[in-house]
């Protein structure tokens, strides 16, 4: 039961995390110049948006590696909740399309989605950060750095 609990852990973790890494993370590297480009639609100056992109890559790695490996996982779980938000708002900005209606085909509808899912992934990344319980926020205020020790297993007393 020990194993299945420890996979269940992980492997929600790991769906948590898939859409940067590996494949937005792998993206970024395979198609750089494209993402810079993306990047400059929010960002006008060239440099500037490359380095956006770099951290971002950045943040995309290090933060999902932390949160797979349990180590500060509450700290990268608050961290990409605020790049999820940043991005939904930098990037899909379905309010500015100027074919945008909730009914039939529409590009503005399609980005509207996108920035939903980010909202999305993002509560889903504070649910992390904070904890099932109303006391998480005051936890993670005294410890933000503190693992949630995700892999550890509790052994009752008698079992």
């Amino acid at each position: 039961m020990i194993l299945a609990s420890t996979i269940g852990v992980f492997v929600s973790r790991a769906l948590l995390v898939m859409l940067f890494l590996p494949f937005s993370a792998m993206d970024k590297i395979l198609n750089f110049k494209l993402a810079v480009g993306q990047a400059e639609q929010a960002i006008p100056y060239s440099r500037l948006a490359k380095m956006m992109v770099v951290a971002g890559l950045g943040v995309e790695v290090l933060m999902s590696s932390a949160i797979l490996t349990g180590i500060a996982d509450r700290m990268a779980a608050l961290i990409l909740a605020a790049y999820c938000i940043v991005t939904a708002l930098l990037w899909k900005q379905f309010w500015k399309a100027p074919d945008f209606r909730l009914q039939g085909d529409s590009r503005g509808r399609d980005t509207f989605w996108d920035f939903l899912k980010n909202l999305a992934l993002a509560g889903g990344f504070l649910a992390l950060a904070f904890g099932p319980t109303s006391h998480g926020l005051r936890s993670f205020l005294a410890r933000p750095l503190a693992s949630s020790h995700p892999y550890a297993h509790s052994v009752k007393a008698g079992a």
